[in-house]
């Protein structure tokens, strides 16, 4: 039984953080969500996880990012359960 109270920050912000972590790992590095959820709210990031993992859904169905579990691709449009990773999405060599 979760005892935090509902929490949420600007979905910008979430973009933000998740962006700012990738961008400071090598290009093959993935982050956990909760990385970003600790960014932002260091107190409270346990609450902010379901938003970061909702973002992350969002970006990935953009493009903008891959979810991986266990090293596979999921699929954005599919359900998720456990746990997750966050990567840049690898450009195909022209």
């Amino acid at each position: 039984m979760n005892s935090e109270p509902d929490y949420r920050v600007e979905e910008t912000q979430v973009v933000e953080a998740i962006e700012r972590l990738l961008a400071a790992r090598s290009p093959a590095a993935t982050i956990c969500p909760s990385e970003a959820a600790r960014a932002l709210a260091p107190e409270n990031w346990r609450a902010l996880m379901p938003q970061v993992r909702e973002v992350a859904r969002g970006l990935a169905l953009q493009g903008r990012v891959v979810i991986t579990q266990r090293g596979q691709h999921l699929d954005a449009t599919l359900p998720w359960r456990g746990a997750i990773r966050i990567g840049v999405p690898r450009r195909e060599s022209i």
